[in-house]
């Protein structure tokens, strides 16, 4: 940001600073107003990047996701990255057109995706495609992109809403047990609460659970924290032996 914003007069970078910070504080506890800074840092330097980026994540923060597909795509065009695919497909989504989401997935596939941006298109695709009622084929994208993933460097925290979101769909189509096996699977991985997985698995063992109040249990011998990143955890998953993941940790 400050690279950015040495670009401009010293007096203007003055009054666009403070707002882009506010809009970055304020986001997570209070998106309308992160919003607002942003879009008056907008009025004040429209053409920075850093600027439009962000009003486009305050905009889709607050659900105005009309205003943050316009910036995502403004985006796109300026710096040519496929990463903001997943995001302007959510934004389809969520103005009730799955088919152009479907069509952003598209193009996803035919673009050199790093494996969390992949993972992430595809959660939107199956969304898109249950919004369509093609609940099994939902099913079956996220299925096979858990396939692929197998044996990739991808991030715990996208493996963790892959598997996530599976479950989901799973729960969805009534297929509890399976649900609860595949949330169980997110909850492995997710060690940064990304996810609800937890609650999920504890709602459906009918275990209610006060994760505010209750105090964090020591880990069990010889179960220490490894701090990984990654989905190389040595941990089995659902699924027949010839399935299951074969990462370590590195």
């Amino acid at each position: 940001m400050k690279a950015e914003l040495r670009g401009l007069p010293a007096d203007l970078a003055d009054k666009v600073g403070p707002r882009l910070l506010a809009a970055g504080l304020l986001v997570d506890e209070d998106p309308e107003m992160a919003y607002a800074h942003a879009k008056v840092a907008r009025r004040l330097a429209s053409r920075l990047p850093v600027v439009r980026a962000a009003v486009a994540e305050t905009a889709y923060a607050a659900e105005d996701y009309a205003a943050a597909l316009s910036e995502y795509r403004a985006l796109r065009r300026m710096s040519g990255d496929d990463e903001y695919l997943p995001v302007l497909a959510d934004c389809e989504r969520a103005l009730g057109r799955p088919e152009e989401a479907l069509k952003l997935a598209r193009q996803g596939a035919e673009a050199d995706l790093d494996p969390a941006t992949r993972i992430e298109l595809r959660i939107v695709e199956a969304g898109a495609r249950a919004d369509l009622g093609q609940d099994a084929e939902a099913r079956r994208l996220l299925q096979s992109e858990i396939a692929a993933s197998r044996g990739r460097r991808v991030p715990a925290d996208s493996a963790a809403r892959l598997r996530y979101a599976y479950a989901d769909r799973l729960l969805e189509a009534g297929d509890r047990e399976a649900a609860h096996t595949w949330f169980a699977a997110a909850a492995k991985l997710d060690t940064d609460g990304v996810t609800d997985a937890d609650e999920r698995v504890a709602r459906l063992e009918g275990l209610v659970i006060d994760f505010d109040d209750a105090e964090e249990a020591d880990p069990e011998p010889g179960t220490g924290e490894t701090g990984t990143s990654e989905t190389g955890t040595g941990e089995t998953e659902p699924g027949d032996a010839q399935d299951r993941p074969t990462e370590t940790e590195e």
